[in-house]
């Protein structure tokens, strides 16, 4: 178990500090070694949506607020709906969709696809939200070059993957403020609190901004560059340099 280990690695520095908490472990066995968007993730000249994405009713016509990962509760995918759901009828969002990304038939923790799909049905949604299922990374850089904003609402993200992914896209982000994003990404990204009135109020400040966008696109682009796999390969080899001497 962990308290048999020379070293615990986790993702973050804001994982850290909850391993520590939560287990009372020596800080000096607890390291970080961070994560990357995988190269493929790079903002494109022109992106054209292939066979999948127009399959799923993607064409590239219309702005799109796009959510990536799991259908687990603590997603925080009921927030996310409802206050899509709020800003979906005004006049001046009439055009925007929706685009939910990520395997609807299994989860690694638990799966609630079910009641995030009733909802959207409930709210009358289905023309206006977009289950794609899982896609590769092929169709997803072009959907993150294609999108207005990625959000992820989750309670809590030990990294947070995607929404380092989409700035690496030039896509602005809304993130989650219980994760390290803030100091990853820095103004790439507006961070809200679990509550829908803050994701919603999120939502029409970056659909409406023009200029906020563009902002946060060079923001992003610039913060991606600085998190690579070679960053965190060295960081790797110096937590075994540690252990080693121990």
């Amino acid at each position: 178990g962990y308290w048999q280990a020379d070293a615990l690695i986790t993702v973050s520095a804001y994982s850290r500090a909850g391993i520590l908490k939560r287990f009372r472990l020596d800080p000096r066995r607890v390291f970080i070694v961070g994560e990357a968007p995988d190269p493929v993730f790079r903002r494109l000249d022109a992106a054209v949506p292939g066979p999948n994405l127009r399959a799923a009713g993607i064409d590239g016509s219309g702005p799109l607020a796009v959510y990536v990962g799991g259908f687990s509760p603590h997603k925080n995918l009921e927030a996310l709906v409802a206050a899509f759901a709020g800003i979906a009828s005004r006049p001046q969002f009439a055009a925007v969709r929706l685009v939910m990304v990520g395997d609807t038939s299994q989860d690694a923790f638990h799966t609630y696809f079910a009641t995030i799909a009733a909802q959207v049905e409930a709210l009358g949604l289905r023309d206006r939200v977009i289950f794609t299922g899982h896609l590769d990374d092929q169709d997803l850089v072009v959907l993150l070059n294609l999108a207005s904003v990625l959000v992820l609402p989750s309670l809590m993200e030990g990294f947070g993957l995607p929404a380092v992914e989409a700035a690496a896209c030039g896509c602005p982000v809304i993130a989650t403020k219980a994760s390290p994003l803030p100091s990853l990404l820095g103004d790439a990204a507006i961070y809200v609190g679990p509550a829908e009135s803050e994701i919603a109020e999120a939502l029409e400040r970056v659909l409406s901004g023009e200029d906020l966008r563009l902002r946060m696109r060079e923001c992003g682009l610039v913060a991606a560059q600085r998190l690579t796999w070679e960053a965190a390969a060295r960081q790797m080899m110096e937590v075994m340099a540690k252990v080693a001497r121990v």
